[in-house]
Formats: structure tokens, C-alpha cells, sequence
């Protein structure tokens, strides 16, 4: 494996002792940055990762102490050593509680100084294992597209694996962003249909009138705008598998159908009244509980036991977050070949945010996360700096605009600069790249569709959508 070498920040305002230090450094396996006074390191930490940084305590303008608390606040992980030619218990005391490592006097005890930087080097390049470990982990954990080394994916990977070659109707429930079609197509390509089509629809992305001619087809004239014949989803996945994404958003009207193409594998045309007959498995996905769906009168229920003969339900990330680390290791590894970036991986703290975040979208959020960051990262290591806007991106808009919230601030009145500003310039920026296309900003968000319009509908951003309007049959 190949190590890099550990980054030390040297602080200090004399340049003899910066020469003697380094000197040390270099000779404990260090790349040392050499700055002259604080205002400098401050600068050279906006676009360095730094391992380790020992810092004069007394320098004109930016001291020590000040050093000490931006580092603490930029890259928590990084130890920090203090040094000074003028001693004192406060601020020795004070150089304790803001968290640095240790706190030596001039003229330095050498040998200590390098068995400080042997600790830290140490910890530095163990870490550095750690993560190329986790990402050959993440390699060996992967299976048809996800990865999981917890014991409750492990049973799903197996369960997947049993009943691929025997199913023929599974219903696959889970909260948006855990990996439904992802299981879908491990259904798919470990079954004995693997090498027919796997149709995908997802049916809370098509207009309610043009549901019947997505599923099942049309003759040509069934309509205004039926040019020509068409053959539906079912007649085109014949033999193969067809994937209904969001089946809980079918209007009652077309489960109907779909019920009778289940029960008697035929299929009509809009505009025909000849039948077809179709050989085709289905696996239906939901984010929705579908029992309390049929409970309400918007599902029905014998279209939910026909679907519901084997359910798979993907569990949230929050209850896997043992799986973050070689998720992450993977989404990284992914990120920096796409982006021809080198980043290698992430900070210790950085890698502590990622794993006690609330992650409300599951495993797309955290990939989002993960690519957003590599795509603004100028260092080698991700850090908690990098990280931490995006993940509050994602916390404090979901409590603003949860339903029924009393009191949420509108993000269009905060003031500029704060988060809450940032939050609505991602929202609106991501709108705008998509063309205002609800679905593929919702994507990229890691957010459902009905997640990303409350937020839309709340903090009056809806004039930034498209709008679909409805053509073709009304049935």
C-alpha cells in the first residue's frame, strides 16, 4: 500500500527555531509547512489537510492561542502542540482546555518533541490504513450494487439470493433512498431471467391519463396524438421482469388493470379489444405503508396480496451505521475516479460527522453528501468543514418544512450568509440546473418528490418547477 506522508504545520515567528523543528520533523517522516506567523498558517490551513501542527504560543498580530482555536475549529482532528519561551500555568491551563496535545517550553526538549510527532505520525499513517482497509472492505462487501457488512444486510443479501430463482411477484418497502431498485435488480440478474428485459416505471413520474398507455399500450387512434400504435410496458418486458417503482402512487382506476394482468397474464391496448398475453415476474416498490394505504381506501387489497407473495423491507441507514464507513469508502473511491480528484478519503472527525448524522434520506443522501464534498474538496482528505454544510443542508431544511411545523421560518427570509440562506441557494440552484424537472431535483437533493414539494410549496419556491400538463386519453 502506498502511505503518504504526514502534513505538519509549523507556527512560529523566529526563524531558528523553525529550522530546528523542522529538522525534527522531517527526520520523524513529516512534510513540513513552515509559516512565519499565524495570519500566514491561517491561511495555508483554508487549502491544506494537516496531520499535525506545533505552534509558538507568543507571535505578533495572530497568536498562538488563536491558531489553536481556528484549528480546533477547521480540522478538529489535528493534533496540536504548543511551544513557548515564557511559561505560565494559565496559559498552559488554557492551552489544555482547548484541546492541544501537549505544551512545551523553550529551549525544546528534542526528544520529546519526536516522541510527540512518533504518537501523532503514528495515529496519521494508522488511519490512512484504516481507510484503504475499509475501501477494500467496501470491494469485498459489494453485491449487485450494495454494500453492507452489517448483520441485518447480510441476512438481505442472502434472502435476495434464495429467493431470486423461485419468485414471481415481490413487493420490495423501504423509506426513500435505501436502495429499492438496487434490490430490484439483484432479483432481476440473480434470477432465471437475467438475460430478458427489466422494464422500470416509475409511477409517480407519469400523468394519471397516460398511466394505461404507459402499462399496457394503445392502438393507433385511441386518442388525439396516438399517431401511431404503441406497444405498453408489459408487452415489452415479455419474458423479463417489470419493475412499478412508487406503486403506491397507481390511481385506484389502473390497479384495477394491473390486478388483471397479474391474475390472467393478459394485457389490452387502450383502444383494442383484442388481448395479449404476457410471461412476465413483477417486483413493485414502495416508500409508503400499504397496509395503512388499504386501510384508507387508496390501495387496493387484493392487488396488495397479489404483489405483497414475498416482502422485502430495506431497513433506514440510521439503523446500519456500521455500514457508513465502507459505504462511504466506496462513494469516495467512486467520486475521485469520475472527478480525477485525489481524494483519498476522510479526516477521523470528518468520518464521526458522517457517521452520527440523522440521514433522513438513507444511503442516497449519503452519497450526495459524499459527491458534493469530493466535488469541492482541495485537499487530499475530506474534512468535517467540507462536510458540515451539506449535512445541515439536510437536517435543518427537513425540520423547517416537516408538515404540520408551526412557526417555520420561511428560507427566503433569513438573513444572507447564515445557513438557512445556503440551504435555499442549493434548493434553488439545483432547480436550475435541472431545468426545474421536480424529479431529478429531488434525486439530487436525496429527497422524495413529495419531500421536495412541501419544501417547494413552503418556502413559495413552486414558481421555479415545471408544470405537466395532462394530455392524451381521460379514462
Amino acid at each position: 500500500m502506498n502511505t503518504h506522508n504526514p502534513v505538519l504545520l509549523l507556527v512560529d515567528d523566529d526563524s531558528r527555531v523553525r529550522d530546528l523543528v523542522a529538522r525534527v520533523a522531517r527526520g520523524a517522516g513529516f512534510e513540513v509547512l513552515a509559516c512565519a506567523g499565524g495570519r500566514e498558517a491561517l491561511v495555508e490551513m483554508e487549502s491544506r489537510a494537516v496531520d499535525v501542527a506545533v505552534v509558538d504560543l507568543q507571535m505578533p498580530e495572530v497568536g498562538g492561542l488563536e491558531v489553536l482555536r481556528a484549528i480546533r475549529d477547521r480540522l478538529p482532528s489535528c493534533h496540536v502542540v504548543l511551544m513557548t519561551g515564557y511559561p505560565t500555568i494559565d496559559s498552559a491551563v488554557e492551552a489544555v482546555k482547548l484541546g492541544a496535545m501537549d505544551y512545551l517550553t523553550k529551549p525544546l526538549d528534542l526528544k520529546r518533541l519526536g516522541g510527540l510527532l512518533s504518537v501523532a505520525r503514528e495515529e496519521a499513517q494508522r488511519r490512512e490504513r484504516l481507510m484503504a482497509a475499509e475501501g477494500d472492505v467496501a470491494r469485498e462487501l459489494e453485491f449487485c450494487g450494495m454494500i453492507g457488512r452489517s448483520a441485518i444486510m447480510q441476512e438481505m443479501f442472502s434472502l435476495i439470493r434464495r429467493l431470486a430463482p423461485h419468485v414471481r411477484a415481490v413487493l420490495i418497502s423501504g423509506e426513500t433512498g435505501t436502495g429499492k431498485e438496487l434490490a430490484a435488480r439483484a432479483l432481476h440478474r440473480l434470477g432465471p431471467r437475467s438475460r430478458r428485459a427489466f422494464a422500470i416505471i416509475n409511477c409517480a413520474a407519469v400523468v394519471e391519463t397516460l398511466f394505461e398507455s404507459e402499462l399496457f399500450g394503445h392502438v393507433k387512434g385511441a386518442f388525439t396524438g396516438a399517431t401511431e400504435s404503441k406497444a405498453g410496458l408489459f408487452e415489452r418486458a415479455d419474458g423479463g421482469t417489470v419493475f412499478l417503482d412508487e406503486v403506491g402512487e397507481l390511481p385506484l382506476t389502473v390497479q384495477a388493470k394491473l390486478l388483471r394482468v397479474l391474475e390472467t397474464g393478459e394485457t389490452q391496448r387502450v383502444g383494442s379489444l383484442e388481448g395479449r398475453r404476457v410471461d412476465v415476474h413483477v417486483i413493485a416498490a414502495t416508500n409508503h405503508d400499504l397496509k395503512a394505504e388499504v386501510v384508507a381506501g387508496r390501495f387496493r387489497t387484493d392487488l396488495y396480496y397479489r404483489l405483497n407473495v414475498v416482502e422485502l423491507n430495506l431497513p433506514p441507514l440510521r439503523d446500519r451505521r456500521e455500514d457508513i464507513p465502507y459505504l462511504t469508502a466506496a462513494f469516495v473511491r467512486d467520486c475521485a475516479r469520475r472527478l480525477r480528484k485525489r481524494v483519498a478519503g476522510l479526516t477521523a472527525g470528518a468520518e464521526q460527522m458522517l457517521l452520527s448524522a440523522r440521514w433522513e434520506g438513507n444511503v442516497r443522501e449519503l452519497r450526495n453528501v459524499v459527491e458534493r464534498a469530493c466535488i469541492l474538496a482541495e485537499r487530499e482528505l475530506l474534512t468535517e468543514r467540507d462536510l458540515g454544510a451539506a449535512l445541515q443542508l439536510g437536517s435543518e431544511v427537513a425540520e423547517a418544512a416537516a408538515p404540520g411545523q408551526e412557526g417555520a421560518v420561511s428560507l427566503l427570509s433569513a438573513p444572507a450568509g447564515s445557513l438557512a440562506a445556503l440551504e435555499v441557494e442549493q434548493i434553488i440552484r439545483v432547480l436550475k440546473k435541472v431545468d426545474g424537472n421536480k424529479k431529478a431535483a429531488a434525486e439530487a437533493l436525496g429527497l422524495s418528490r413529495r419531500a421536495l414539494y412541501r419544501r417547494l410549496e413552503r418556502h413559495k419556491l413552486t414558481g421555479l418547477v415545471k408544470s405537466r400538463k395532462p394530455s392524451g386519453p381521460v379514462h
